[in-house]
């Protein structure tokens, strides 16, 4: 017999806008659940990814970026998911980027539970051209809070992940499996289907649309080997519905053709995709339409 116990618990991924928590959560997974984009603030939903190994299974919760600098309905949702995940998880990764800690993500430590360990994930070290700074950094750190672990990493590379998942599976209370060991995501297709397009958006309009696009499903039909699936973006003025139309449609059917592409390796069947866009003002400060999509819940 074994001496070694098993352990499960909810883990969240916290940290600023734009420090690479998608981008983990995908990595960590070995899936694309979590959209990802070059521009902060693409996340506004939890997403939960679990991770099932022989001696844990780690579920793990993507949360907005917390934001300090814009104060919309919609942003005060995001933060307040943020701050309400950080009360129902057993352990925490905490993503910051490189040797850069900005004001907002001191913000982002004061929320931190003194009761909940917590993991320091220095992500983009990659990116870190002089690496005899990472050590006086990780001292730096160190004292701002009594933390679990400390772990260096790149999760666009994928270097040090492992070290990640192994120190976050110690912080983990003991306790049988949450999930059945072939799920890797909480999320229904339907939901996974609105955050397609919406990474398609961000990929394709760059700064053109800055967080002025929403995404519905308004149809969803599933049969065993088809998905037929209808959604609207919603803009906030006629001028972005015309930038996501482009000339002659030709961007929103890039949109549309890349969004089919990855849900059918996703949901691995055809996927009949039909894409429109409406002009809806004011939506981002709608809390009953933000909460219809899933936000602030």
């Amino acid at each position: 017999m074994s001496d070694i116990k098993y352990r499960a618990g909810y883990v969240a991924i916290i940290g600023r806008p734009n420090v690479g928590k998608s981008t983990l959560l995908n990595r960590l997974v070995g899936e694309k659940i979590s959209i990802t984009s070059r521009k902060a603030q693409t996340t506004r939903h939890r997403i939960t990814g679990i991770l099932t190994r022989p001696e844990a299974q780690l579920v793990f919760v993507d949360t907005p970026g917390y934001q300090t600098q814009h104060r919309s309905t919609m942003n005060r949702l995001m933060n307040r998911a943020v701050t309400h995940v950080l009360q129902e998880v057993q352990a925490i990764i905490w993503v910051i980027e490189g040797t850069r800690y900005a004001p907002a993500d001191d913000a982002v430590r004061k929320l931190l539970p003194p009761d909940v360990p917590v993991i320091l994930a220095i992500n983009k070290v990659d990116r870190v051209a002089d690496k005899t700074l990472l050590l006086p950094f990780i001292r730096e750190m160190s004292e701002r809070h009594a933390f679990a672990a400390i772990v260096p990493l790149s999760a666009t590379k994928g270097t040090q992940v492992e070290d990640l998942i192994a120190a976050t599976e110690l912080a983990l209370p003991e306790g049988a499996p949450l999930y059945d060991p072939d799920e890797i995501t909480t999320l229904s297709e339907r939901f996974l289907a609105a955050e397609i397009i919406r990474e398609k958006l961000f990929r394709q309009l760059g700064e053109e649309l800055p967080y002025a696009a929403a995404v519905e499903v308004e149809q969803f039909e599933e049969k065993p080997a088809l998905r037929r699936i209808g959604v609207r973006i919603l803009v906030d003025k006629a001028s972005q519905k015309a930038i996501v139309i482009g000339k002659q449609g030709e961007r929103l059917k890039t949109i549309a053709s890349d969004a089919r592409r990855d849900m059918e390796r996703l949901f691995g069947s055809k996927v009949f995709l039909e894409v429109w866009v409406a002009v809806r003002s004011g939506w981002a400060d709608d809390e009953a339409a933000l909460k219809r999509m899933g936000l602030g819940e």
